[in-house]
C-alpha cells in the first residue's frame, strides 16, 4: 500500500491541471491514467482564452504556444445562404483574444510533464480503476490494475476526473441526471488543401449539420447525426456519408472517396448531465465525471480545467498542511462551480432544443439569420465572452511550494 494525500482517477484535462496544482503546493498526489499514453484521436482540443490566462498564470502560456496549434479569433457559421460570423474574439478584454486548437494529447502532455518538475507528483499509466477503499463511511483511497496485478492507493482525498463513464463515481454510488441530447457526432478527417476555406466554421443546411475544423494539413470532420442514428447512416453505406458531406462541402467533393468506410469514423454519443452531488465524505468528482457537456460551444476542457482550479483554490493549502478535508470544504468546490456548469448547459440544451433539433428533423431551415451576430450590440458582446471566458473564470491563487521543494 502506498500513502498519498491525494489520488486523482482520470488525466484529461481535469484530472491533469489538479494534479499539477496540488503537487505545486507540495501536496504528495498521485494521478492514474487508464491508458499507456494520451494518443487518442478527436478529443476536445479547444483553449478558450480562460484556459490560456490560467496557463499564463502558471508561467507555462510560452510552452503552450510553442505547441503546434492554430487560433481562430472569429467563429463563423455557414448556411446555405452564404457565412454569418458569431462571435468576434479579438474584441475580448485581455492578452487572450482568440481560441487555440491544440491536439489534446499535446496539451495533456504539458500539463503533467509540469507537474512532473514537483517531486511529490506521481503518475501511473494503464492504471484501470476498480474501486474505492471505504473506512468508517468515508472513501480513502482507489483500488487499481494494471500488467503487475492489483494494487491499492490509500490517500486522504480521492478525485473522480475519469470521464462521464467515471469507475470512481460509480464504485460511490453516484448517479448523474440525464438531460438528453437530439445528436450524435461522427468524426473523420480529409486532407486540406490551400484553395480550400481557411477558418475553421460550423455548417447548417435543412437536415444535416456538419463542424469542419482546420488542422492545417487536413481538415477534422464532425458531421452531426441525430440521437442514435448512427447504425441507419451506416446501413445505408459509406458511398451515402461520401455524398452527404460532398454536399455539405463541396471544396471537398474530390476528396471524400478517401473515406474507405465506417473504420475511418469515430462516434461519440453525446450526453448531457450532472451529478446532483458532487461528493462523499473524502471523495470530489469534478470535469466530465461530474458533468458531461455537449460539445456546443466547444468549452468541455475549459470548465474541466476551471473545476480543478476552483478545487486547489479551496483543497491545496489544507492539503499541503496534512489537515482533514471534511465534506463541508468539498461542498465549496461544488457551490462554487454548480452555477457555471448549470448555465452553460442550459445554453446548450437551449440550442440543442431551438437549432441543432430541429435541423436535423427539416423542420427549419436555417436562414433568416443576420449577416453578422457578432455586432450585435448586446448578443455579440456575451456571446464572445460567453465562449471566451465563460461564467465564472477561475484564477489560481492556490500555494506554490518553496524552491526547495522542486526538482
Amino acid at each position: 500500500m502506498t500513502e498519498n494525500t491525494c489520488v486523482i482517477a482520470g488525466a484529461g484535462p481535469a484530472g491533469a491541471m489538479l494534479a499539477l496544482l496540488l503537487a505545486r503546493a507540495g501536496v504528495k498526489v498521485t494521478l492514474l491514467e487508464k491508458h499507456g499514453d494520451f494518443l487518442r484521436d478527436f478529443r476536445g482540443d479547444t483553449i478558450h482564452p480562460s484556459t490560456l490566462q490560467i496557463l499564463d498564470e502558471l508561467g507555462l502560456a510560452e510552452e503552450f504556444h510553442r505547441l503546434p496549434h492554430r487560433k481562430e479569433h472569429r467563429l463563423v457559421m455557414m448556411t446555405d445562404d452564404g457565412l454569418a460570423p458569431v462571435a468576434d474574439l479579438t474584441r475580448l478584454p485581455g492578452r487572450y483574444r482568440y481560441i487555440a486548437f491544440v491536439p489534446q494529447w499535446d496539451f495533456l502532455n504539458l500539463v503533467t510533464e509540469a507537474a512532473g518538475r514537483y517531486p511529490s507528483f506521481r503518475l501511473v499509466m494503464n492504471a484501470e480503476v476498480t474501486g474505492v477503499i471505504r473506512e468508517g463511511g468515508a472513501v480513502r483511497g482507489i483500488r487499481y490494475r494494471d500488467a503487475e496485478g492489483e494494487h491499492e492507493l490509500r490517500a486522504t482525498l480521492t478525485v473522480a476526473a475519469d470521464g462521464r463513464t467515471s469507475a470512481v463515481r460509480r464504485a460511490a454510488g453516484l448517479v448523474p441526471k440525464e438531460f438528453g441530447a437530439p445528436m450524435d457526432v461522427v468524426w473523420f478527417r480529409l486532407p486540406r488543401e490551400a484553395s480550400d476555406p481557411d477558418q475553421t466554421f460550423l455548417r447548417l443546411s435543412s437536415g444535416r449539420i456538419m463542424v469542419a475544423i482546420d488542422r492545417g494539413s487536413y481538415w477534422q470532420l464532425a458531421y452531426v447525426i441525430r440521437k442514435g442514428g448512427f447504425d441507419a447512416l451506416r446501413a445505408g453505406g459509406i458511398k451515402a456519408l461520401r455524398e452527404q458531406v460532398a454536399g455539405l462541402l463541396p471544396f471537398l467533393g474530390d476528396r471524400v472517396g478517401l473515406l474507405d468506410g465506417f473504420d475511418d469514423v469515430s462516434v461519440l454519443s453525446v450526453r448531457v448531465n450532472r451529478l446532483s452531488r458532487w461528493h462523499r465524505p473524502g471523495l470530489l468528482a469534478i470535469g466530465d465525471a461530474a458533468h458531461a457537456m455537449s460539445p456546443i460551444f466547444g468549452v468541455g476542457i475549459n470548465l474541466a480545467v476551471q473545476d480543478a482550479v476552483a478545487a486547489a483554490n479551496l483543497l491545496a493549502g489544507p492539503l499541503a498542511a496534512g489537515a482533514d478535508i471534511p465534506e463541508s470544504l468539498l461542498a465549496r468546490v461544488q457551490r462554487r462551480r454548480m452555477p457555471p456548469t448549470a448555465v452553460t448547459q442550459l445554453a446548450q440544451r437551449a440550442v440543442q432544443a431551438a437549432l441543432i433539433g430541429p435541423t436535423l428533423s427539416g423542420r427549419v431551415r436555417p436562414v433568416g439569420l443576420p449577416r453578422d451576430v457578432s455586432r450585435l450590440p448586446v448578443v455579440g458582446a456575451l456571446g464572445r465572452r460567453f465562449i471566451g471566458f465563460g461564467v465564472l473564470p477561475e484564477h489560481v491563487r492556490s500555494p506554490e511550494a518553496p524552491p526547495h521543494r522542486r526538482k
